[in-house]
């Protein structure tokens, strides 16, 4: 945990700096008034004393106590801005590395853990910080302090603080061996929760049409019971501390007032009112020590929840991203809207097994090529080797002429418009989701909106709205419907007016009509550009300059649609599936 330190700026340690002399202040505030009750002690004890030398000392204990008071709220103030800023930058490094990650590492990690180390974890961190860096710092000198005064007052009150002390110590010591084990498995159920949470928000619809409730709710239940059960647990160990706590110090009270007595009564006359003195001195100064070994109980009590926290969130820091941008590198292309797979397999990091295997073509600039194939033959992942969602085991895979890992992954991306299969929205309006993104050679003007949402065949719905291009977006899009969420996609691929047009079955959710409509007003807009699109429907690709059949990851036809149909019994039989012959003859 100790490594998340750099995470604090200049202004920080300045607000540290603060901190430490205003605790300091404070502990010697604190430890300045059982001086002043001695003398009060001594004064009552002693005849012919001043009431106005009771009444001074009284006074200055107040000063005292309210100066106390001033320091821990002024501390108090700095500490939580440290801790504030601390969780700002904390989250801030995870958010950034989190979008580093390739799909490769959001699935190693799942989204709700993530989501639960980005939140709950660093919020469990922020907590030590908050608390730690007041106690951690007043306890220690609390109880140096207090025991450089009460050293030379009697060995057997020093013996019995000692004790008292080790007692303390011991019951942490086994609490936290007890304890520690078991914060792990919390952070572990609580991941389980936001996932459960986060998956039945999802899937709402199709649980309610399933009268899937009681199901759902019954996952929910387990684990929600092993959470609190774990927790009870937890809990009910670190409630064993209170009790202790306090029989330690009203015991060691006892024990001083009892060793005391017996020092009193054997002292002779003259001492005896200068030992009671120090008696009541003792007292205040061991309750000090006793108080400082409870703070820092108190932080003993949270860090370990907080180390297994920093250990989490360490896990997501460290992770070596699969895919790397070297920002660096400058390229140079050598043609313009090509993309070329040379040789190129692919297998997913965990599997055994090739899903792709020896691909290779060509798509020239104003191209479009096609994929077709059966579920799981690898459409969708070919798609995904050209913007580096994935990186090609074997093979090449080249935009421009140029190998996409010699890429800067903005300068890739500036080339590409990629509509992903399933359609995602942002919260915000219709015009901030066209407009999406970042291109710092093309901007994205409110004209540019409009052309896009018109050639996605959008603004037959959009143009009814009341506020129209700022109508209002839900968060993932759950306003509008899925045919309108895929136009919108598309217009947003449109409007980057890219090199290079991916649709990873994009038009699934479009009726045949605005799909026929959609294409044909796209093939005039993109003339210049190339157009990959996979696709399920033969309807939506036979007019493709070429089309690319794969069948198990692998390549079993290429050409034209009136080629595959003579030549490519795959092809032949999926088109039979979905036309009758007379259509196909007639296409």
């Amino acid at each position: 945990m100790l490594r998340f330190i750099k995470q604090l700026k200049k202004k920080d340690w300045m607000y540290v700096f603060i901190s430490i002399i205003f605790i300091v202040l404070q502990v010697w505030l604190e430890l300045k008034m059982p001086d002043y009750m001695s003398t009060i002690t001594t004064l009552v004890q002693t005849e012919g004393s001043s009431m106005n030398d009771i009444l001074l000392n009284g006074g200055y204990m107040l000063f005292c106590a309210l100066g106390s008071l001033i320091a821990a709220v002024i501390t108090g103030y700095f500490v939580a801005k440290i801790a504030a800023n601390f969780s700002l930058n904390l989250r801030k490094s995870i958010f950034d590395k989190v979008g580093s990650f390739s799909m490769q590492e959001v699935k190693k990690f799942s989204t709700s853990s993530l989501i639960t180390r980005t939140t709950n974890d660093v919020t469990q961190i922020e907590m030590v910080i908050a608390m730690g860096l007041q106690l951690l710092i007043k306890a220690p000198i609390t109880a140096v302090w207090a025991i450089t005064k009460i050293l030379n007052k009697s060995w057997q009150w020093s013996a019995i603080t000692g004790v008292a002390v080790v007692l303390l110590l011991s019951v942490i010591s086994v609490l936290i061996a007890i304890i520690l084990p078991r914060f792990k498995v919390v952070q572990k159920l609580i991941d389980r929760i936001n996932g459960i949470i986060r998956e039945n928000l999802t899937g709402i619809r199709v649980v309610r049409a399933f009268n899937a409730e009681k199901f759902q709710e019954d996952k929910f239940a387990k684990v929600n019971n092993d959470l609190t059960n774990l927790q009870l647990y937890n809990q009910k160990k670190l409630a064993i501390m209170q009790p202790i706590m306090y029989f330690v110090m009203y015991g060691l009270t006892l024990s001083i007032y009892f060793v005391g007595a017996y020092l009193i009564k054997d002292a002779v006359i003259s001492l005896k009112l200068s030992i009671f003195s120090d008696m009541i001195v003792f007292s205040s100064y061991a309750m000090q020590v006793i108080m400082s070994f409870l703070m820092l109980a108190v932080i003993f009590m949270i860090v370990p929840r907080a180390s297994v926290s920093a250990k989490r969130i360490n896990e997501v820091l460290d992770e070596k991203v699969a895919i790397e941008d070297n920002p660096e590198t400058k390229v140079v292309p050598m043609e313009t809207g090509t993309v070329e797979f040379k040789n190129v397999s692919f297998k997913y990091p965990d599997a055994d097994e090739y899903l792709l295997k020896n691909i290779s073509f060509k798509a020239k600039k104003g191209e479009t090529v096609a994929f077709l194939g059966s579920t799981g033959s690898g459409k969708s992942t070919l798609l995904n080797l050209i913007p580096r969602f994935y990186d090609a085991s074997e093979g090449e895979v080249l935009v421009d002429g140029v190998n996409v890992k010699e890429y800067k992954e903005e300068d890739l991306h500036n080339r590409l418009g990629y509509v992903p299969q399933k359609a995602v929205l942002f919260k915000g309006t219709i015009k901030s989701n066209i407009a999406y993104g970042e291109n710092k050679e093309k901007e994205i003007t409110d004209q540019k909106v409009a052309e896009a949402i018109h050639v996605a065949q959008a603004d037959e719905f959009v143009l009814k709205l009341d506020d129209k291009y700022d109508h209002p977006i839900a968060q993932g899009g759950t306003n509008v419907s899925g045919g309108q969420k895929q136009r919108l996609s598309i217009a947003r691929a449109i409007a980057r007016d890219p090199e290079i047009y991916l649709f990873d079955d994009s038009f699934s959710a479009l009726d045949y009509k605005t799909d026929a409509t959609l294409r044909k007003e796209l093939k005039k807009y993109t003339k210049d550009a190339t157009t990959l699109i996979v696709a399920q429907r033969i309807g939506t690709i036979m007019n493709a300059d070429r089309i690319i059949v794969l069948e198990n990851g692998e390549c079993v036809g290429m050409g034209t649609h009136k080629e595959l149909l003579k030549n490519c019994e795959v092809y032949k039989q999926i088109a039979l599936s979905q036309l009758s012959k007379e259509e196909l003859e007639n296409a």
